[in-house]
């Protein structure tokens, strides 16, 4: 029941790509391979405040990577690249640079 939980949470959160990703994501959490989303949100918001308006799990090179877009602050869009099961931010890219 706790999953259901947390699985209804995330449904509640910033815009799931696809169905696949929600999928992907209650399996990978429920065998303890990624972190809850809770945990993703407060490392992204900590590197960078604002609102993420997308989000993906990936698997790359053999691990889980959640893809955040989201608009900060200052109205700025950024795409960013967080360790689902560490919740390292690998990468803050803001749209349109290069």
């Amino acid at each position: 029941m706790k999953h259901l939980a947390l699985i209804l949470a995330l449904l509640a959160s910033p815009a799931w790509a696809d169905r696949a990703d929600h999928d992907r994501a209650r399996r990978a959490l429920e065998a303890g391979e990624i972190l809850p989303l809770s945990e993703i949100l407060q490392a992204a918001e900590a590197a960078r405040p604002g609102r993420v308006i997308e989000l993906e799990l990936e698997r790359d090179d053999g691990r889980w990577i959640y893809e955040l877009e989201l608009v900060a602050r200052d109205g700025q869009l950024y795409e960013m690249e967080i360790d689902a099961a560490t919740g390292t931010v690998l990468e803050i890219e803001r749209e349109g640079d290069d």
